[in-house]
């Protein structure tokens, strides 16, 4: 617990509180500030357990070569992996790519924005658990990520219940008393997600719902 609260003074580059996330992943419990009307905790049980059925949902629209944005612990990733599905995840918590290689998922430390492997070759990108909030900013986001697409690449994300507005909000984590510098984090639910997808040159193919779980396809023409 000590080396985790000391490290958890360095905060990473691009603002996300990377200590605190390793330190929910190694089992300290971590509070969410500003991302909804009360603070709640990580869901990191849900996180590192094998995936639900909603997952199961999300995950049907994938293929592979896939890259899983934000991959965590490598619960979605190591879903695909099972199922035959080539792919890579990436993370900026060494602790979250370790844990996914552990599942035996190909993994790398690794921000979205810098250079990757198969720069405009992948055939899916997967922005799962709210990801498509990455950086505060869902245009550039999906700019960045469909130029890692291959023609007619698309990609899968979570989206906010309906009614929601895209809103970039400023999120702090709070684990073991301790609280990270303020990030920025977006939410937005299917009303809105047409807009973002055309001005980041994308296209909706589909929207759907399960078990009140919303996600997107979209596609790279």
């Amino acid at each position: 617990m000590t080396a985790i609260c000391d490290a958890m003074s360095v905060e990473n580059q691009r603002g996300f509180a990377v200590p605190h996330f390793a330190a929910a992943l190694a089992g300290v419990p971590c509070t969410v500030h500003g991302l909804e009307d009360q603070p709640h905790r990580l869901p990191m049980s849900r996180w590192n357990a094998v995936p639900d059925a909603s997952d199961e949902a999300v995950l049907s629209f994938c293929d592979g070569p896939a890259l899983d944005i934000g991959c965590g612990p490598g619960r979605m990733s190591g879903h695909l992996a099972a199922r035959g599905v080539g792919v890579l995840g990436i993370d900026i918590v060494p602790e979250a790519v370790a844990l996914t290689r552990a599942r035996g998922v190909s993994a790398l430390h690794r921000d979205v924005f810098e250079q990757l492997p198969g720069e405009g070759a992948w055939v899916c990108a997967l922005l799962a658990d709210g990801n498509i909030g990455i950086g505060g900013d869902p245009v550039l986001l999906l700019r960045r990520v469909a130029a890692l697409l291959a023609p007619g690449g698309w990609v899968v994300a979570d989206l906010a219940p309906p009614g929601t507005p895209l809103e970039t909000r400023s999120v702090r984590l709070e684990c073991a008393g301790l609280h990270s510098d303020p990030f920025p984090w977006s939410v937005l639910g299917p009303e809105a997600i047409g807009d973002v997808a055309l001005a980041a040159g994308l296209r909706v193919d589909g929207m759907h719902a399960y078990d009140g779980r919303w996600f997107v396809v979209l596609v790279k023409d």
